[in-house]
């Protein structure tokens, strides 16, 4: 990816901007993304470790034809995956990466939106016992989908939001209205519930985080001992409900994904990625 970034500092003539108010400016400017996207997909297909293990056929011409027809419209990108994939490990770097450019995205996680099961584990007396009770804590069900339908639908349209807060410290608490997300030119959604009903059609793009099992355990084990206080024994049983629940409810609708990439790839090349991203989709010049 350095090598794009060197040949776009190489060719630093920048391109006369269009107007993007008329739908000839939009249509110049699908064409140039679309042909911008290929180079990186090339690039990427012959990289050490690349980012992209598939792209959906129809992913092209679906968003070359949305920022034609509906540019006002902000743009929701969902984020899905199994449990330890990197989804937050992704979002984390898009954020740092995106920072230093100041660009318009907002991040929020979808776990957000988890119901409130504070009496439920009270009542079991830990959250490790309710999920030994068979509580299927990673159903549609459990979450505010409408809610977060609701909340996305807003953002979309340019109006802010607060959105509840899932306290994750084992006690299920959720408190309502409690982070506020301002409605960016573009909504970054990470977790389980971006693929769950009528949310998931609400993305323009749905991105699923592929990895290996191995990697996976790796990492769960970790994150659940080093930040969520859990022994091994009970991370290690905690791990084996999620990837029951990843067979029912997120691997089925992997497929249904615009892009599936590779969890496990270079955070270094990844942030090379959205730089790239950044170069070309300011490469314009005013009409003077």
């Amino acid at each position: 990816m350095n090598f794009l970034l060197d040949k776009e500092e190489i060719e630093k003539e920048k391109i006369l901007k269009p107007d993007f108010t008329t739908k000839s400016g939009r249509e110049f400017l699908a064409i140039y993304l679309h042909s911008k996207f290929k180079q990186i997909l090339n690039y990427d297909k012959h990289s050490e470790n690349p980012v992209f293990k598939s792209i959906s056929p129809d992913f092209i011409p679906k968003f070359t034809k949305r920022i034609i027809n509906n540019p006002e419209k902000h743009f929701l990108i969902g984020i899905s995956g199994e449990s330890a994939s990197g989804k937050t490990t992704i979002c984390n770097t898009i954020k740092l990466a995106t920072e230093k450019f100041n660009m318009p995205i907002e991040i929020l996680s979808a776990d957000n939106y988890f119901k409130d099961i504070s009496d439920l584990i009270k009542e079991y007396g830990s959250f490790d016992k309710l999920l030994e009770s068979g509580y299927d804590v990673d159903s549609p069900d459990n979450f505010q989908m409408d809610l977060l339908y609701q909340d996305l639908e807003m953002l979309s349209k340019g109006i802010d939001v607060k959105i509840p807060e899932y306290l994750v410290n084992g006690t299920g608490i959720v408190v309502p209205n409690a982070i506020e997300k301002k409605a960016k030119k573009i909504i970054v959604v990470e977790g389980m519930a971006t693929m769950y009903g009528k949310v998931a059609d609400i993305f323009d793009l749905k991105i699923y985080v592929d990895i290996a099992p191995e990697i996976q355990e790796k990492w769960f084990l970790y994150r659940a001992q080093t930040s969520r206080n859990q022994n091994e024994e009970n991370a290690r049983k905690q791990l084996e409900y999620v990837r029951k629940a990843s067979k029912k409810y997120i691997l089925p609708k992997k497929d249904n994904s615009d892009i599936i990439i590779n969890g496990a790839s270079s955070l270094d090349y990844f942030t090379q990625i959205i730089n790239y991203i950044y170069k070309i989709t300011n490469n314009f010049s005013s009409p003077e």
